[in-house]
């Protein structure tokens, strides 16, 4: 993640960039972050899918990733808003069961495009890891 001046600029899939918010001096946002890090998995879930040719037997595997691959990060966005602690705990158990929701739909797309099993593993590793993160933060906040 590049910064011109107090914006935030975020790399395009064909290289260039955009910036999409304003970073407050009081919060400036780590490039590491958990929601920056669900939303590029949700960008790559969603440029992987783009890949997949569409037939009857991948639309269903395709929407059903589409749904819980970019569920992860809304989810995890809604729940850092100022809500309970017990409304936190609920959302975060939403985003730990989408991201092993992810693993399970690209497991079942690795075997139905092989060819592209190999970004779908790299992908499914990324899930795992947001699964276990999001599976701390649940049992921590319990």
């Amino acid at each position: 993640m590049a910064s011109k001046g107090n914006d935030v600029v975020y790399p395009e899939a064909n290289g260039d960039s955009w910036s999409v918010e304003e970073e407050s001096a009081a919060s400036p946002r780590h490039p590491f972050d958990l929601e920056e890090r669900t939303s590029v998995f949700g960008e790559n879930i969603v440029r992987f899918l783009k890949r997949i040719p569409r037939s009857p037997n991948n639309d269903r595997l395709i929407d059903q990733l589409t749904g819980c691959g970019t569920s992860v990060g809304a989810n995890y966005c809604e729940a850092n808003e100022g809500v309970s602690k017990r409304d936190f705990r609920h959302i975060i158990g939403r985003c730990k069961k989408e991201a092993k929701e992810s693993k399970f739909f690209l497991r079942m797309l690795a075997t139905a495009e092989p060819q592209l099993a190999d970004e779908a593993r790299t992908l499914w590793r990324e899930a795992k890891e947001l699964h276990l993160i999001f599976s701390s933060i649940y049992r921590k906040s319990g």
